[in-house]
């Protein structure tokens, strides 16, 4: 952080800090949401009597019955949770951020929990914490609270200035180990930060508002008019793709996720105060936690627990959608498998333990949505029904739903249309029924048994942290976990050749709804299957996109002024306008500067290309030197730049298409490490002649002359030439030199400064005379088709 900065941006930030995050909807679209709300509620139950009614396979045998009335079971079920979300999601209720005096903030305890994170992880974390903004600096107590009892993690906590906290045992796992804190620390607000979580510097400017507001408004009233406030939540993001997709190839073009739960539907039940508590970004009362008897240590997900009994206190909780903090996504698939295991389990688990339905705490709304968020965790009981019943009917012949193609039409597909409508409609564009399905089917064969146990009372008592240690560059195997779904579509398949025979055989299209839903799985299942294949690695830490002001101070030469395009923890990427001359074999140092930080680091050339009408310097870092700190931050500090929406210009057929087009491609890796400019240049030799050269890259030339010596001096100005040695011919005929006096030129800024005008130069005049050629042959295409434009005659 550059000086105090720090206070000072609080005053300049303050009318952005209050104004409202959610933007108020329009009443129109609020009618409309209502509307479209209201007939696919009645669209799903005219379809569901249907269902009940007239289409359970009664009379076909046993199997039939019990795949009938399974399905019609997790159709019913799925509904109800349709109708909760939608009920939530047609009017939003965000309270804004609060406009509450800065003086009245109060201290605030940082719970940073760890167990088995690498200390690099940690750093960035404390970091985060150590740079949050706040009106007094020293209310803020931040303690890394150990469950590993690593001496590391105490030595880092020491030389970091924070408190470190361990104890003698492990009891109660997490929630223990926040409860051990609570018992050392004393402040009236604790945020609860994991591990691999970076807050912005703005996050306790955010929240902390929310209960200064509450604790205002309560001066004078009696105990049972007070506002209770019990927690914030703020979403937890990610600064890394997720698995879904890295390994899809989407990076680009599906945000995370997790987005869907934390930015729509987390929102949406501020409505009926049953927000789920997500362990991590949350500002919580300690006065609440105090009333429940601290964290719960009775369940795996202490978190959804805790935040369920400050709702039962009548404790009010918020969500709020801005993006405070973001982490590290799980980067291998055994992780990802294991952290939904124990999500999956200590959900159902926690509702069992909760007794929901029965107790008089909850109100209505807080029932159904708690409800629906453990009937969510019984997905892959559902995924496999949903996949199974058209197999049963195609390829093993039995009867799942009895009806025809008219009733399917009538009943089904308006219901479908709407629900799909709806929930892309509803989800702000960041999920659709297409995705939901996918990411359920790439999971639902690791957690069918894991759920099952669970829904029969097998709890599961340990469960291991999920893996935080950064990627894994070499390639994963992960074969076998294709295995199931290479079963279901073979499956898949054998009932559609046996649909189609039924067609062609009957003259009628009435089975056609199932070769529908053939494919509908089968694409699903493809899907899945290239998620578990995975996707190698090329990189340790992700890149940011960020355009900020850099000063380059070469060994040689004066300062360099240009810009970010890019950085990350290992490098940073450079936009020159011009292609100048660094010496890769040295360090260079590069102070990069933003709003709020400055870090000089040194690096080294690792690559230059060109790029968008300029070039592209890539630089790795080699030494922080004094500038971790503010260099962390620089990166970390900020929202992501990973998508936020869909992409709605891709089909089924594009998300098919890019798996196997980009699987099927070659990785190249470049390491140019000058800056190779084409031209098409000729230079008087000194002995007599010329020499044409085609490329140039500060150290080497190509020519394409033929009658050309091994040792020649080119002049490229006054005082400025090139003595060049041949070193070898290329497989296109043309003659590699080398410029052995680049040292001399480059170390007088004056020649430098010529070769770099001159190269620049010779490189526009090509592009220059290339489009002018483009325009001719253009105008010829024209002429001969008799479709010239008159005006490009004239002009």
């Amino acid at each position: 952080m550059k000086g105090n900065e720090h206070m000072k941006s609080i005053p300049k930030e303050k009318s952005e800090l209050y104004s409202s995050i959610y933007p108020k909807e329009s009443k129109i679209k609020i009618y409309r949401n209502q509307l479209w709300v209201l007939l696919t509620v009645i669209l799903n139950i005219i379809y569901l009597y249907w269902r009940i009614r007239y289409t359970l396979p009664l009379e076909f045998g046993v199997v039939s019955i019990i795949m009938g009335v399974s399905l019609v079971i997790v159709e019913f079920l799925g509904a109800l949770e349709s109708m909760v979300h939608y009920y939530n999601m047609y009017k939003i209720e965000s309270p804004q951020v609060p406009d509450v005096p800065l003086e009245l903030f109060p201290d605030v305890d940082i719970f940073i929990a760890t167990y088995t994170e690498p200390m690099d992880l940690l750093y960035k974390t404390i970091n985060g914490c150590k740079h949050l903004e706040y009106p007094d600096r020293t209310k803020i107590h931040i303690y890394l609270c150990d469950d590993g009892h690593r001496p590391e993690a105490k030595k880092l906590a020491e030389s970091m200035g924070i408190q470190y906290l361990d104890r003698s045992d492990n009891k109660g796992a997490k929630a223990g180990n926040l409860n051990h804190a609570m018992s050392k620390s004393n402040s009236p607000l604790i945020l609860t930060m994991d591990a691999d979580m970076i807050p912005r510097r703005i996050l306790l400017m955010r929240l902390v508002p929310y209960f200064v507001d509450a604790w205002i408004k309560n001066e004078g009233k009696e105990e049972k008019d007070q506002i209770k406030m019990g927690f914030v939540q703020s979403p937890q993001t990610f600064y890394n793709p997720d698995l879904f997709q890295y390994f899809l190839f989407s990076e680009n073009r599906i945000p995370n996720e997790q987005d869907y739960f934390y930015k729509d539907v987390q929102v949406s039940r501020n409505r009926s105060n049953s927000v789920i508590y997500g362990g991590s970004n949350t500002l919580l009362s300690r006065e609440a936690l105090n009333d429940i008897g601290g964290f719960y240590e009775k369940a795996i997900t202490e978190d959804f627990a805790t935040g369920m009994l400050l709702q039962k206190k009548k404790y009010r909780c918020y969500a709020m959608n801005e993006e405070l903090a973001s982490g590290l996504s799980p980067t291998d698939f055994p992780s990802l498998i294991q952290q939904r295991i124990r999500w999956a389990r200590g959900c159902i688990q926690t509702g069992r333990k909760m007794h929901i339905f029965l107790t008089k705490s909850f109100s209505l709304a807080q029932k159904a949505n708690y409800w629906a968020s453990i009937w969510y965790w019984y997905a892959p009981i559902k995924r496999l029904i949903y996949i199974m019943s058209p197999i049963m009917f195609a390829t093993f012949g039995y009867m799942v739903i009895k009806t025809d193609l008219l009733q399917i039409l009538i009943f089904w597909l308006p219901m479908y249309i709407s629900s799909t409508v709806t929930l892309r409609m509803m989800s702000r564009n960041i999920r659709t029924t297409k995705w939901t399905n996918i990411y359920e089917t790439a999971m639902f064969p690791f957690l069918l048994f894991p759920v099952i146990e669970e829904f029969l009372g097998f709890s599961l008592k340990k469960f291991k942290v999920t893996r935080k240690d950064g990627v894994n560059t070499e390639q994963q195997n992960n074969l076998l976990y294709v295995l199931p779904f290479l079963l279901f579509i073979i499956l898949s398949v054998i009932g559609i050749a046996n649909i189609i025979f039924m067609i062609l055989r009957s003259g009628t299209i009435g089975p056609i709804v199932v070769l529908f839903w053939l494919l509908i799985n089968i694409f699903n299942l493809v899907m899945a299957t290239f998620f578990v294949l995975g996707r190698k690695f090329h990189r340790k830490s992700e890149r940011v996109a960020i355009s900020e002001a850099v000063v380059l101070k070469p060994i040689h030469e004066e300062e360099i002024h240009c810009r970010t395009l890019d950085i990350s923890e290992g490098g940073v990427s450079l936009f020159m306008e011009t292609p100048i001359f660094i010496d890769h074999k040295k360090l260079i140092k590069l102070t990069i500067t933003t709003d709020y930080y400055q870090a000089e680091v040194e690096g080294k050339i690792v690559h230059i290309d060109e790029f968008r009408g300029g070039w592209k310097y890539a630089f790795q870092i080699v030494d922080y030197l004094d500038s971790k700190a503010d260099y962390m931050q620089m990166l970390y500090d900020r929202v992501h730049t990973l998508p936020k929406n869909l992409q709605s210009s891709h089909s089924t057929f594009d998300d098919l298409r890019l798996n196997i087009v980009r699987r099927m491609q070659p990785v190249v890796y470049f390491s140019r490490k000058s800056a190779r400019i084409d031209m098409n240049e000729q230079l008087p030799l000194v002995s007599g002649g010329f020499v044409t050269i085609i490329n140039f890259n500060f150290e080497y030339l190509v020519t394409d002359s033929v009658n050309v010596d091994d040792e020649i001096e080119c002049v490229v100005s006054d005082g400025v030439n090139f003595k060049c040695k041949y070193i070898k011919q290329l497989n296109n005929k043309n003659k590699l030199y080398q410029i052995v006096n680049i040292d001399e030129l480059t170390s007088d800024s004056k020649k430098r400064q010529l070769v770099t005008q001159w190269a620049q130069k010779a490189h526009i005049s090509k592009q220059v005379d290339e489009k002018q050629q483009v325009n001719k042959t253009s105008l010829l295409v024209n002429d001969i088709l008799g479709g010239a434009d008159e005006d490009n005659h004239t002009k």
